[in-house]
């Protein structure tokens, strides 16, 4: 099956950097509707979002997960989110980047 936003997206790229002197970059669908979920985002007390790029780029950012109880009390997990520009029809990548030590694996 052909995914036919990866052509838009590939055309899309190719029109802004023919185009990019002197405009003003405006933000594709993806960009916006992950602005909206970030800002309506509920995180308890044990979550912190971070973006690494700075706050201008919202498609990459990590999250640190601290349990407050359990087994994984007063550890910390980070996680990095990768968001595609056609974001509602994509799914996010996540990445755990902390190694979880589990003996029964």
């Amino acid at each position: 099956m052909i995914k036919l936003f990866k052509v838009k997206e590939k055309q899309k790229e190719l029109n802004e950097n023919a185009n990019e002197k002197g405009h003003v970059k405006k933000q594709s669908a993806g960009e916006l509707r992950l602005h909206k979920d970030i800002s309506e985002l509920n995180l308890p007390a044990t979550c912190i979002i971070s973006f690494p790029n700075g706050k201008d780029d919202l498609m990459n950012f990590e999250i640190t997960i601290r349990p407050d109880e359990g087994y994984y009390l007063g550890g910390a997990f980070l996680f990095s989110f990768q968001v595609s520009h056609i974001y509602p029809h994509e799914p996010p990548k996540v990445k755990c980047k902390t190694k979880v030590y589990q003996p029964n694996i």
